[in-house]
């Protein structure tokens, strides 16, 4: 005859213990993580146990890439584009753009409507990038191996077509003061177009492994709640923000680069638990793939770059090989960088981790005077204590994960 067992609710019965007068135990400090291995020596959670119930969580963060606004301060406009790679590094060809537009506002510089359509393309390529990194290693961190080899396989589809854009796979720099750097390469639109096709059964195949999956509920529902005043109080932005039930995104409330002529919807929770931040996720790359779709479908034709950024780019070699004035031009560009007005900007962009956003003050000439940089993610992880307190030591990776942050951002 078979018999039934009974699982104990851990959580119940630690509560239970500690409730107990005649049951005190000892705290105990734990150090953990890295949880990943891109968290190595960059992020480590300093834990205070009671049990196994987290009496308060400190994140200590260490370097990354270690102090790129003092290195911005150093270098010429055009020379720290290759630096915004590595602040989310997953999604390189946002942060090159997002800067970029900073500095053209200082600059004074109107872009064509071509380059505005390859930054909101190329963008949105990012943000599936992203996510899907992001969806795949919050899988691995709760027990779901197989949808890490989906969301990877999904991925190498798009850093094929990155490369065959930019040049590389990961640290595009592909953006320029003005402009990208080069034109669209002949046929690339129909290949993005033919990944578009491809990639949305695909997803609904990788999100089916997740949504009704009991493991991945019992891990996420009412898991690391962050209510919408917590939420805001926070800093927080991007899916984990909207995840809380705040509709906000920069696209809709501040559009730029034209996104207010494509149509999409902004996923928003309403529990703000970790199964509605992966829920947001999903949503968005949905809306993604209908944004990039409208705006092959429009594609205007033009030039890469702006015509008055001439004082900007670099002459073009065989000019430089043949004109005295563009020889010179092109080594006042290259080693004292183009000049700017003196004067102060801010801008700020709806990456996929969140608002990322850059304050640049100048006092004139090819270096800034000063660059501060908006992280998502550093602004993110901050509500980890508030969240891990009084939460089982277990649950402390489901939150953790469902926050998908990067440390690039978080290097101060």
């Amino acid at each position: 005859m078979a018999s039934e067992f009974t699982v104990p609710d851990a959580g119940a019965k630690t509560a239970a213990a500690a409730a107990s007068p005649e049951f005190e135990t000892e705290k105990m400090s734990l150090a953990m993580g890295p949880s990943h291995p891109s968290t190595h020596g960059v992020l480590r959670l300093q834990l205070e146990l009671d049990g196994e119930t987290v009496t308060h969580c400190d994140p200590v963060l260490g370097y990354l890439h270690r102090g790129d606004e003092k290195i911005a301060e150093n270098m010429t406009y055009n020379q720290f584009v290759p630096y915004t790679d590595r602040l989310d590094y997953l999604a390189p060809l946002a942060n090159n753009h997002a800067y970029a537009h900073t500095v053209e506002q200082l600059a004074g510089v109107e872009v064509p409507d071509r380059v505005k359509a390859i930054r909101v393309l190329t963008t949105e390529m990012a943000r599936v990038s992203s996510h899907l990194m992001g969806l795949g290693a919050y899988g691995l961190d709760v027990g779901a191996w197989t949808v890490l080899l989906y969301t990877f396989g999904e991925r190498e589809k798009l850093y094929t077509l990155f490369e065959e854009l930019t040049g590389a796979r990961f640290t595009t720099s592909y953006s320029r003061i003005g402009g990208v750097s080069r034109d669209l390469p002949e046929g690339w639109l129909e290949k993005v177009s033919d990944f578009c096709d491809g990639f949305l059964p695909m997803l609904e195949e990788i999100l089916q492994l997740l949504t009704r999956n009991k493991i991945f509920l019992d891990r996420t529902v009412d898991v690391g709640v962050i209510s919408k005043e917590d939420a805001i109080g926070y800093g927080l932005s991007g899916p984990n923000l909207r995840g809380s039930g705040v509709k906000c995104d920069l696209r809709k409330d501040r559009p730029y680069w034209g996104y207010e002529q494509y149509d999409f919807d902004v996923p928003v929770g309403s529990k703000g638990d970790c199964y509605d931040r992966y829920l947001c996720r999903g949503e968005e790359m949905r809306q993604s793939i209908r944004i990039i779709r409208q705006v092959i479908a429009n594609f205007p034709a033009g030039d890469h770059f702006a015509k008055d950024a001439v004082r900007i780019f670099a002459p073009k070699k065989d000019k430089v090989l043949t004109s005295m004035e563009e020889l010179i031009n092109n080594f006042m560009i290259v080693t004292e960088g183009p000049q700017m007005p003196a004067g102060e900007v801010y801008f700020e962009a709806e990456n996929p981790k969140g608002t990322l956003g850059f304050f640049v003050v100048s006092k004139g000439g090819g270096v800034p005077w000063r660059l501060k940089i908006r992280g998502p993610s550093f602004c993110n992880i901050s509500i980890l204590p508030k969240l891990c307190k009084d939460e089982l030591v277990s649950d402390v990776v489901s939150i953790l994960g469902s926050l998908d942050f990067v440390m690039g951002e978080c290097d101060r």
